[in-house]
């Protein structure tokens, strides 16, 4: 039986208003295509052409699949959904016939999407007219539906949503939930913004437009970002204050031992984890051996001890314990992050603590040099085992064996 016409927009669902935006879409881009100057209209409303270009595999599975239906359950041509469907692929026919002829490229594609993203390419490389500001040059190049901005921004989003905010001090900045965020928008932001400048660099020749986009990225954005550029510089300022921040951190944290970049997702989850009452270990993977995450272990333990006396109760005792388990992880590992610890370490025997009181290890007030042939110096072991127990003597604690966990 016929559905009858006034139900068949419901039959249509969402689908209806994906055609009737694709009619729009598709008239105006048709009035641009056929222009006289038609690439100077082109350059200026590349948002349109991409528009059209990314959602044409869904709307010629859509074309396909509500024809088949009208053809399965007899719709009337004169209907609603039907004289709608007609004029998307009247359009649609007609910007394919034009595509192909403005198209150079002797080798054309075959799909409709690919074919207009193919277009923007040629009206880009064809260059701007004589006397084009830089800024409608990089408008045009940054149209605001790029995938790799809207990514970038995405990712953004993100950074400055922790960054942003202010922190106590001393405290992380991020929760560990927020931790997941980061690890996903950070490769992110990275791998959009590289494509993004790639573009550049495809579309603008004279690298021109891209020394002029550089000079502003160093400083804060003022207002919401509204064009393509504007998001650029958004997501790309957002991304380098990230990272600074967190390359701070980390050093902070984890001084002398400078952490490799490939290892930062898993250490701002670890320094999370620290927080909490069980001082949670390092887990050696794929990107972390065991020696290296032992290492870490013993720059964070040594870090959390030169700093000042921390809030509430602590154990002074727990800490060279956790010291030296550390330490017997990273015995193997040279290397100059290694010998830096272990000067750290070979510092500390030299500048030995005052006292009963459990004071940080550098903690100025505390440090008196050892006289002279006290046979101390220059007699410390060479393993990070044997000087974090020669440390743990020196800070002013009587002789009671070795350190063990």
């Amino acid at each position: 039986m016929a559905t009858h016409p006034d139900n068949l927009r419901a039959r249509l669902e969402e689908r209806a208003d994906l055609l009737e935006g694709t009619r729009l879409r598709y008239r105006a881009l048709h009035k641009l295509l056929r222009a006289f100057f038609w690439k100077d209209r082109v350059r200026t409303n590349l948002e349109l052409l991409r528009e059209v270009a990314l959602a044409q595999p869904q709307v010629d599975a859509t074309l396909e699949s509500v024809a088949r239906r009208a053809e399965a359950e007899g719709w009337p041509a004169g209907s609603a959904p039907m004289k709608l469907l007609a004029e998307v692929n009247r359009l649609r026919e007609a910007i394919a016939w034009t595509v192909e002829r403005r198209l150079i490229a002797k080798k054309k594609p075959e799909l409709l999407g690919e074919a207009l993203l193919k277009l923007e390419e040629e009206v880009l490389d064809a260059g701007p007219l004589l006397g084009r500001r830089l800024w409608a040059q990089a408008v045009e190049i940054l149209p605001r539906n790029l995938t790799e901005l809207r990514a970038a921004c995405a990712a953004a989003e993100v950074l400055e949503r922790v960054f942003k905010r202010p922190s106590p001090e001393g405290a992380l900045p991020f929760d560990a939930a927020e931790v997941d965020e980061l690890r996903r928008a950070l490769p992110l932001a990275d791998e959009a913004l590289a494509a993004l400048w790639a573009r550049l660099d495809r579309f603008d020749g004279t690298g021109r437009v891209r020394a002029f986009l550089e000079k502003g990225m160093k400083r804060a954005p003022v207002h919401p970002p509204r064009s393509g550029p504007e998001l650029l510089h958004h997501a790309a300022f957002w991304r380098d204050l990230a990272r600074a921040r967190l390359k701070a951190l980390l050093e902070s944290r984890l001084s002398p031992v400078v952490p490799r970049e490939e290892e930062w997702p898993e250490l701002l989850g670890w320094l999370v984890e620290r927080e909490g009452p069980a001082q949670a270990r390092l887990t050696a993977s794929e990107v972390l051996s065991e020696g290296r995450a032992g290492l870490l272990e013993v720059a964070a333990e040594l870090a959390a001890l030169s700093r000042a006396r921390p809030v509430g109760p602590w154990n002074e005792e727990a800490a060279w314990v956790r010291l030296w388990t550390a330490a017997q992880r990273a015995r193997s590992e040279t290397g100059p992050d290694a010998e830096r610890l272990r000067e750290s370490l070979r510092l500390f025997i030299r500048l030995r603590g005052q006292g009963q009181i459990p004071a940080r290890l550098f903690s100025p007030e505390r440090n008196t040099l050892v006289p002279p042939g006290s046979g101390q110096a220059g007699s410390e072991p060479e393993d990070l085992p044997g000087l974090v127990q020669r440390a743990r003597e020196a800070a002013g604690r009587p002789r009671e064996g070795r350190v063990s966990g």
